[in-house]
Order: C-alpha cells, then sequence, then structure tokens
C-alpha cells in the first residue's frame, strides 16, 4: 500500500487538524498493511544485530543488516529529496547522507524549527519488540523444518535467504511508524497556535504533564483502538474465491497490532507533541512571546 502524503506545494492548510486525522487514519492501513507482509518471514536476529554479517564487516559496516539496509535506500531517497519533506524523517543521520540532486522545492513554513526526532527509539522498539512478536507463527514453522533437516540451536531461526526481503518489509513498516508518530508535530502546532495562550505557561515553566494533558484526548484514542481492531481482523483474515472472509485471523495476531498502537505508537506521538512544544518558543523575543501570550482560542 503506498505511504499517504500531504502535497505541500499544492496549497490547502497542513494544519487543519480534519486533514491530519485523514492521513493519521490512512497510515493505519498502511501498516497494518505492512506489519502482515512482513508476518510472513521468520524473525532472523542476527539480521538486527549490530557486526553480526560477516559480509558487512568485510567492507568497513559496522551496523546491523537492517541499518545497512536502511541507509542504502534512504541514501537513494535522500538524492531524490525526500527528507527535504517536513513530514520525512530519516533513520540514518541526515549528515551521513548525500545532498538531493533534484533541485530544492519551496515548501511553506509549517512546523517551527525543532531538533525532536523519535526514530531511534522507533528502530529499537520495533527490531527488539514488534518484530519477534509478528513474526512467531513463521519462526515456529521454519525451525520446525530446519530441525527436521538435522539443523538445531540457534540456526532453527535464520532465514539467510530471505533477508533481502524481510528488510524491505521492516523498512516499509519503520517508515509507515514515523511518519505517523512524527505527525504528532502537526497535531501539537496545530493546536498551539490555535490557542497559544492556553500552551505559553506550560512551555515556559516547564510542565511536561499539564502539556500533555492538553493534547490529549482519551474518547478519540479509544474509538482509533476500536476502529483499528476492527480494521486489523478483517485484513488479518484469507478470503475465499468469491471475496466471502474465511473468519479465521491467520495471517497475523490481532492483538499485537493493537498493543502496537495502545503500548507505543501513541504514547510515543504524545512524547513527541510534547518535545516540539517545548522547543515551539526558542528563539523568540520576550515580546513575541508576550504578543503570543495575549492570542486565545477563537
Amino acid at each position: 500500500m503506498s505511504m499517504p502524503l500531504f502535497n505541500f506545494t499544492l496549497g490547502g492548510d497542513p494544519l487543519d487538524l480534519d486533514r491530519i486525522r485523514g492521513i493519521l487514519t490512512r497510515l493505519e492501513d498502511t501498516i497494518i498493511f505492512a506489519l502482515i507482509e512482513r508476518a510472513q518471514f521468520a524473525h532472523c536476529p542476527r539480521a538486527y544485530q549490530r557486526g553480526a554479517l560477516k559480509e558487512l564487516t568485510d567492507i568497513g559496516f559496522q551496523g546491523s543488516w537492517l541499518e545497512w539496509f536502511l541507509k542504502e535506500t534512504e541514501s537513494f531517497q535522500a538524492k531524490a529529496r525526500r527528507y527535504t519533506s517536513p513530514d520525512e524523517y530519516p533513520f540514518t543521520p541526515i549528515s551521513e547522507l548525500p545532498p538531493p540532486i533534484l533541485r530544492p522545492v519551496s515548501y511553506p513554513q509549517v512546523l517551527y524549527p525543532n531538533k525532536v526526532n523519535a526514530n531511534p527509539s522507533i528502530l529499537s522498539f520495533y527490531t527488539r519488540s514488534i518484530v519477534p512478536r509478528i513474526t512467531r507463527q513463521a519462526t515456529l514453522a521454519l525451525a520446525a523444518l530446519k530441525r527436521a533437516n538435522g539443523i538445531t540451536g540457534d540456526e532453527e531461526h535464520e532465514d539467510e535467504a530471505n533477508y533481502g526481503s524481510a528488510a524491505t518489509l521492516d523498512l516499509e513498516v519503520l517508515q509507515a511508524v514515523s511518519k505517523r508518530v512524527h505527525y504528532g508535530k502537526f497535531v501539537a502546532e496545530s493546536k498551539f497556535v490555535d490557542d497559544p495562550a492556553a500552551f505559553i505557561p506550560h512551555i515556559l515553566k516547564p510542565n511536561r504533564a499539564a502539556l500533555e494533558a492538553l493534547i490529549t484526548k482519551p474518547e478519540v484514542e479509544r474509538k482509533l483502538l476500536q476502529r483499528l481492531r476492527k480494521k486489523a481482523l478483517v485484513y488479518a483474515q484469507g478470503f475465499a474465491p468469491d471475496g466471502e472472509p474465511l473468519g479465521e485471523a491467520v495471517k497475523i495476531e490481532v492483538d499485537g497490532v493493537v498493543e502496537l498502537y495502545e503500548s507505543f505508537i501513541i504514547p510515543l506521538t504524545r512524547e513527541v507533541e510534547v518535545d516540539y512544544l517545548l522547543e515551539r518558543l526558542n528563539g523568540m523575543s520576550e515580546g513575541q512571546i508576550d504578543v503570543l501570550s495575549k492570542k486565545t482560542k477563537q
């Protein structure tokens, strides 16, 4: 499934909350389908261990197979100026990526300048917690097959032939989750410009708990998780030739998809929103802040 995009060059308000919610809702589909695709391959833990592949250490790369795959792919994407877009964040440090080949695009100044980047946390959680869970069924099937062929121990869980396929799907999941989490900045900016007076005292103090309370909507989150579970239940099913669902969620563990959102994506998005807000007044004079403080919700 293609990544939901907002075309910043065609006008429209990128801070419109309804527009942002639409993008986040479509990202749910992207993330679910990408997780289902990744679940068909075994865990392959060595692919996530730094320095574990001799083929990479021989060329001087000390990171993991996935980190190398990300860097190579993001290098190409950087040349196509992907990471000049306000809603794109590479997992590879930007200083290690090549400059764009295409001429710069004049994007509108949507977000306040900031250094918030949650990708290190996303990569760590995904490789340590999500991959082992969603690939459990495929990993057990591979291990049984390998034992039948006399292969036991750690090698039961490695499928070297599919390292490339697994990494391709890992990249799709990671980039979709990254976009979803970092869209929290757009949510935070939209709410800030709508009512700066409500936020500024808690930014100046600073008071993370108060800022989180201002941006958290428990009822919206509850409905999101309900919608997500329903989607995952449908998408995880097999379908008969006539299009009727077979009634069994066999492609992926639905609870694992919901838990990913409930225990990680939603809380991390809130962290990104708060971290962004805490940088929202950086570089402003007292006079500029005072003017903003007098603006209340319309």
